[in-house]
């Protein structure tokens, strides 16, 4: 019988669930809130830099027009 073929990211995934939900104590809903304040934060990051980057390129194309 042929072995299913496995997908190496999803199991890379599953792995580092199992990490998170270990350093919960075991809480599946913990875990849950870590990952969400995480990609919380994350988005934080990316909006700031996002901002970042358009007044940068703002301020290069009006540097330009001089």
């Amino acid at each position: 019988m042929p072995h299913p073929t496995t997908n190496d990211y999803l199991d890379e995934y599953d792995r580092e669930l199992d990490e998170i939900v270990a350093a919960c104590d075991g809480d599946v809903r913990s875990a849950l809130r870590a990952l969400l304040l995480v990609n919380e934060q994350l988005e934080r990051i990316l909006n700031c830099l996002n901002a970042e980057l358009i007044e940068h390129v703002s301020r290069h194309r009006r540097q330009t027009v001089h």
